[in-house]
């Protein structure tokens, strides 16, 4: 994300947000944890949340309804209501241009559906209508004179024509098409778009363009893009919304809205630190069975996937099989991996070096398990695990110098070697305290002028278990 787009975030009092695809996937109803925790963040910050979505009130969901944003622009901003239910702007389409457009329908012979304040309906039922609109309005009733006694806000086509599909001249002068399914396009009164809706409760709140963020993915946030002080184009969004994007940002599942507000500055960066929570840590663990006993290992492949894959396949390859720990220092490290036994050999199954992975998420505290290296972008096979028990730094040193307060907590209790810290990819930690007694044991052997154990401290093999 550019500097320019950081410093626009400074100014940005109000966040609004589309629903499908954006805060939850259409088709599974998947909604990440994190969106619990944005909204909430925003809330204690004082900035402004709201919904701005094609769906009415009776389609959106129950998990965004309990998000409980403080705003909700419905119906692509024709309808918008505080969340005390206070109405703050509404537009329906005159209900002239709803009969005109009925009669047309009629006449090309597609079906069409009208979208209420209450309750939506359909001119007809079949297998095609079902398949694009019960995911968003289950089980709607077939009712095509529903507009005699109500408004209506928002039309829908139901066809195969797709965007060959074009309103009369007589009906584009006041409506037109927003395509967002194979079988389905909006139809939404000319000037009315999430836009206006947004603008409108803008000006409600005493605010200007440029103190609004938004998030979307689909053509009709495409006016709400040109609007707003920032626009949040998600992982998935249409290629023409991209376009017109500040910031393309990941996908629901990738946590995408987290992701960009974080990088924003507008959210404090959710950091879980797995060293911190061993135990509980599910993932891949490894058995390095030495002649002095077995170190077990938990491995955190979404983190370092690259240096985790490469230990896991050399493993099963045997490729440790026999090798020494040719490198021994008391409170420092053993390090091992080097079939040749001389601290210089070694490759990786890339068949060369590969890049390192640092992580704000991991340390080289004492127990880490980390990828050796000859300097920056190095790695081969070669490993070392941390074993120091003493510290020459404190806690509040540790803490000024940039890490996290629990990380330098454990530094400081513990012990570890902080200055490897975005030298070295930590890949694994020990994950028991047995582990660690042989760990010290190894520590403890004696040692050459070189740091190599006058009696070997051999791998007999490294057993992966997934857990």
């Amino acid at each position: 994300m550019d500097a320019k787009t950081k410093y626009k975030a400074k100014k940005i009092k109000a966040v609004f947000f589309d629903i499908d695809d954006t805060l939850r996937v259409k088709d599974t109803g998947y909604m990440p944890e994190s969106i619990r925790y944005i909204f909430k963040s925003l809330k204690e910050k004082g900035i402004v949340t709201g919904i701005a979505s094609g769906r009415a009130r009776y389609g959106v969901p129950e998990e965004v309804l309990e998000l409980e944003a403080d705003y909700c622009i419905k119906l692509n901003g024709a309808y918008v209501k505080d969340k005390e239910k206070n109405i703050i702007f509404q537009r329906p389409i005159p209900a002239e241009l709803v009969e005109i457009y009925k009669s047309w329908a009629d006449q090309v012979g597609i079906h069409y559906g009208m979208a209420g304040r209450y309750e939506a309906v359909l001119s007809h039922r079949n297998d095609l209508i079902s398949k694009a609109i019960d995911n968003i309005y289950p089980s709607l009733a077939v009712n095509p004179d529903f507009n005699q006694d109500q408004d209506i806000y928002q039309m829908w086509t139901f066809e195969e024509q797709g965007d060959a599909l074009q309103l009369p001249e007589e009906l584009r002068e006041d409506l037109r098409l927003v395509r967002w399914h194979d079988n389905s396009s909006d139809v939404i009164f000319n000037g009315t778009s999430k836009a206006l809706g947004v603008s409108k409760l803008v000006e409600h709140l005493g605010l200007q363009a440029e103190n609004v963020l938004v998030f979307g993915d689909q053509l009709n946030d495409l006016e709400l893009f040109d609007y707003a002080g920032i626009s949040i184009a998600m992982g998935v969004s249409h290629p023409e919304l991209q376009k017109k994007a500040d910031f393309i940002t990941k996908t629901v599942e990738e946590d995408g809205i987290l992701y960009a507000l974080e990088e924003l500055g507008m959210i404090e960066k959710q950091v879980y630190l797995p060293q911190n929570d061993i135990e509980n840590y599910k993932g891949t663990l490894a058995n390095i069975k030495t002649n002095q006993g077995n170190l077990r290992v938990k491995l955190f492949p979404d983190y370092a996937p690259k240096a985790v894959k490469n230990f896991i396949a050399l493993a099963k390859d045997g490729y440790y099989d026999g090798v020494i720990f040719h490198r021994v220092i008391k409170d420092f490290m053993v390090q091992g991996g080097d079939p040749t036994g001389t601290g210089r050999g070694g490759e990786s199954i890339y068949g060369e070096s590969f890049e390192d992975e640092f992580s704000e998420e991991l340390y080289n505290i004492r127990g880490a398990l980390s990828m050796a290296n000859a300097g920056p972008n190095t790695n081969g096979s070669q490993f070392f695990i941390v074993q120091n028990k003493t510290l020459g730094y404190s806690l509040k040193e540790l803490v000024r110098g940039g890490w996290p307060q629990e990380i330098a907590a454990i530094y400081a209790k513990e012990g570890g070697t902080p200055h490897l810290d975005r030298r070295h990819t930590v890949f694994g930690q020990l994950a028991d305290a047995a582990s660690f007694d042989v760990l010290d044991e190894i520590a403890n052997v004696k040692t050459d002028f070189s740091d190599k154990p006058v009696d070997s401290v051999v791998i007999e093999t490294i057993e992966v278990i997934d857990e």
